[in-house]
């Protein structure tokens, strides 16, 4: 049991107290004080305790040590605080039973003592409380005694003031007023009492100082107060050292690093770096091509000194051909800029920074010129189509020549390219005249094509082409001409009135009015030619206003004009020389002997005749011409006569001697076919007597009685047909001589041959036949052709020759009634037959 007893104090060793002392519940307490307590002191109350102890079942010791203590450091002599032994230990079993102080605290076996087993750290224990009391009870056996045991730890200055961080940032603005404050945080320190926090202090500056607020619990907090305005543009940071100083004997302190941000405020507007930008770069440039970096400064920072670029300006053509970058401020191509559409940019250029202040800036772009467009050639002025007529020199056209570029690259020349009659005159502001320079001929170009070149001097150089399309207008000066200025036709005679007999056409090269063209045919009173043949005025086609008859008219010379309907109307004419082609319908007319006579025709042919002796001839004509007036003498003989023909001369001529049985008179039939198709043809009777005188003929002549009653108008009869002989005979050389003279002038036409018809010859009137040949004086003329290829003969004197009518030649054949049958074979090579055309006399 514990017994309650007054407390008492000993202290057993050197800077250990105890103390012993009764509790209200009867406990002893042993309190071990640190001292400089007398050793004799110490001694007397450790007796006097001792003594009390024995009588104690219980009590309570109280140590008292400082923290720190290294280990194994002695607290005390417990087993003799407890009033034991060493010995005491073992037999009573002393030991700590605790659950915190056994770590700390062990009782050494061997001594008795209470030492420390583990560093002891008050603030650990017991924090910032004013007691740290570290207890465990001290029990032993035999007889079973409990001891409470409790030691006290005591504060050293051990620990420095602490801040919670060793760095503390600020942000202040730089706008804040002097005077304001700053609650720093406190620094701690887990030491008490005198060794605990006393104060602070701060580094110098020149515009920090430190204050203190004390909160409502009691607690200081430092603050920092700013004694003078702050300009971040200035200065915009600070460190500054807060020290915490301690009250211990060794003086600890702690420190705080304050690094103070001076936060930025818009205060600064935002600079470019220019306040007008300059650049050049040529047109066509690619799309987002960067031209020009803008850049703004700003003093300010954070956001305040971030920049939005922008355009300030709501024109359209700077929107569409520009864009910047909002952040880098890079000005790039959108559109395509074209030197012709604008030379010139003037961009206003923004800057905000985040605080809305802005900085504005201009840009100033001039676009470079660079040889991209070709020359514009444009037609002011035509006058087409102009008058073939022109004189050289005559504006007929205007052009302008424009090139967008500039420089050099505008700088146009033009020219005309090909040979042609035009020349380009400069007319000044890019202006040219086309004028002619030679004299125009519609007929040979009718328009002309003038290809205009236009060539800048860029580099490399630019050229375009135009074609001005320039017509001439017709001027009547080309009179009509026809192919030939001489027609040849040839109509067959017997043709229908009415029939088409020759297209005759002439050509104008000039047009439209100018060239239409009428026709007509020049006549004169004395030779109406109208009255033949006639004209349509339009196509010119030749018509037959009658039949022609080549006997009457063989020849027709035809004057044909051509008129253009032009103002003044030109013209020109050409002859049409028209041959009627003779056709087969005239028989011959045997001119001698004479068929008209009343009774017949006696010829004496002298008996002494030889073979081959010209007994008489018969002679014939034929109106036709050509091959339809060559003709054929034949006799009508059904046995042998003595007398033969010449198929070409009508030369009828002995074919034998004559016999004395030979009859005396002989009735020869003479029969003269023209070389026609079909053929005609003609017969004449002659008497022939054979005999040498008047007396041995006349009986013959008497067995006509008919004959012999005319004998008495014989005389008569020869005499007129003598007289009428010799007047044609006359006549025909005078036709000669007439015909000779106006060959020279033109070319006759032949009429119809005369036909003579001659009478009978008296046989009183015929002389004695002598040699045996014809003796009387038969005269004609022969005249054939003059080329030997034409089988043709002419009349009288040399004429043109006709030749034979080709069919190709003849215009609407089926129309004019002449057809293929009417066309008459060539001659033979070998044909000797002649046309007779001149007088037959005796």
């Amino acid at each position: 049991m514990r017994e309650k007893k007054e407390a008492c104090s000993i202290t057993p060793k050197y800077g250990v107290s105890k103390e012993i002392k009764a509790d209200p519940k009867g406990t002893a307490v042993l309190k071990m004080h640190q001292g400089n307590t007398p050793p004799g002191i110490r001694w007397q109350v450790m007796i006097s305790l001792f003594s009390w102890l024995c009588h104690s079942v219980s009590a309570q010791i109280h140590y008292s040590i400082v923290e720190e203590m290294r280990k194994g450091s002695v607290v005390g002599d417990l087993v003799k605080d407890l009033g034991m032994s060493v010995k005491d230990i073992t037999a009573r079993k002393i030991r700590i039973v605790s659950d915190v102080s056994e770590k700390y605290f062990s009782i050494n076996l061997e001594s008795g003592d209470l030492f420390i087993t583990e560093r002891i750290d008050r603030e650990t224990l017991c924090g910032a409380a004013d007691d740290c009391v570290l207890t465990f009870d001290a029990v032993a056996e035999n007889p079973l005694n409990v001891f409470n045991v409790k030691i006290e730890i005591q504060d050293i200055n051990d620990n420095p003031p602490r801040f919670l961080y060793e760095t503390i940032r600020l942000e202040i603005s730089e706008s804040a007023s002097p005077g304001a404050k700053f609650v720093l945080q406190k620094a701690e320190d887990l030491d008490i009492g005198i060794n605990t926090l006393k104060s602070y202090r701060l580094s110098s500056n020149e515009h920090f100082v430190l204050g203190e607020k004390i909160s409502s619990d009691g607690s200081i907090f430092p603050e920092l107060v700013l004694e003078k305005s702050l300009d971040r543009e200035t200065q915009n940071y600070y460190e500054l050292i807060l020290s915490a100083v301690d009250g211990g004997k060794h003086v600890q302190t702690g420190s705080l690093l304050i690094k103070i941000a001076i936060m930025d405020i818009n205060d600064n507007t935002p600079k470019f770096t220019q306040e007008l930008y300059k650049i050049s770069i040529k047109e066509n440039i690619p799309l987002n091509s960067t031209v020009l970096r803008v850049r703004a400064t700003d003093e300010d920072e954070g956001v305040n000194g971030q920049f939005t670029y922008s355009f300030s300006t709501l024109a359209n053509n700077i929107l569409r051909m520009f864009t910047i970058n909002h952040k880098s401020g890079d000005i790039t191509t959108k559109g395509h800029l074209d030197y012709e559409m604008k030379k010139h940019y003037e961009i206003s250029v923004q800057a905000m920074d985040g605080g809305g202040l802005a900085a504005q800036a201009k840009v100033l772009v001039e676009i470079l010129d660079e040889n991209d467009n070709v020359p514009e050639i444009s037609l002011t002025s035509l006058s087409s189509p102009i008058p073939e007529d022109t004189s050289p020199g005559t504006l007929v056209a205007l052009i302008a020549v424009r090139d967008k570029d500039s420089g050099e690259n505008g700088e146009v020349q033009c020219q005309i390219i090909g040979d042609i009659p035009f020349q380009l005159v400069s007319s000044g502001n890019n202006f040219y005249k086309i004028v002619t320079k030679d004299s125009l001929d519609r007929e040979k170009m009718t328009s002309y094509n003038i290809t205009i070149q236009a060539s800048d001097k860029g580099s490399p150089p630019m050229s375009s082409v135009k074609v001005i399309y320039l017509d001439l207008a017709d001027v009547n000066d080309n009179a009509p001409v026809f192919e030939k200025q001489t027609y040849i036709v040839f109509v067959a005679e017997n043709n229908l009135p009415g029939a088409s007999i020759f297209h005759i056409q002439a050509k104008d090269i000039d047009s439209e009015d100018n060239a239409k063209l009428t026709y007509f045919v020049a006549s004169n009173d004395k030779d109406p030619i109208s009255l033949y043949i006639s004209i349509n005025p339009v196509t010119g086609v030749i018509y037959a206003q009658k039949s022609y008859d080549y006997e009457q008219h063989r020849e027709f010379n035809i004057q044909v004009i051509a008129k253009d309907n032009g103002s003044p109307s030109l013209n020109s004419s050409t002859t049409l020389k028209m041959y009627v082609v003779d056709q087969n319908d005239n028989p011959p007319v045997i001119l001698y002997p004479p068929t008209d006579s009343d009774g017949p025709v006696f010829e004496m042919v002298p008996w002494s005749s030889e073979q081959g002796s010209l007994v008489s001839k018969v002679v014939a004509v034929d109106a036709d011409s050509g091959h339809n007036a060559w003709l054929s003498y034949f006799l009508q003989a059904s046995e042998p006569s003595l007398f033969t023909i010449d198929q070409h001369t009508g030369e009828i001529k002995t074919s034998n001697v004559f016999h004395d049985g030979d009859s005396l008179k002989h009735k020869v039939v003479v029969i003269v076919k023209d070389n026609g198709r079909p053929p005609l043809s003609a017969s004449v009777t002659l008497n022939l007597v054979i005999g040498d005188n008047f007396q041995q003929i006349i009986p013959e002549m008497n067995k006509q009685p008919s004959k012999l009653d005319s004998q008495s108008n014989l005389q008569m009869y020869l005499v007129i047909a003598l007289a009428l002989i010799s007047f044609l005979f006359v006549l025909t050389v005078i036709v000669a001589v007439i015909s000779k003279c106006r060959e020279s002038k033109s070319l006759p036409s032949f009429g119809p041959v005369n036909t003579h018809l001659y009478h009978t010859v008296d046989p009183r009137f015929l002389s004695q036949f002598n040699n045996g040949t014809l003796q009387l004086p038969y005269t004609y003329n022969v005249f054939p052709t003059l080329d030997s290829t034409e089988k043709e003969f002419a009349f009288l004197e040399t004429q043109q020759t006709v030749p034979v009518v080709p069919v190709d030649r003849l215009i609407d054949a089926d129309d004019s009634g002449i057809g293929h049958e009417n066309v008459r074979d060539p001659i033979p090579e070998d044909s000797h037959i002649l046309q007779v055309c001149s007088n037959y006399a005796i």
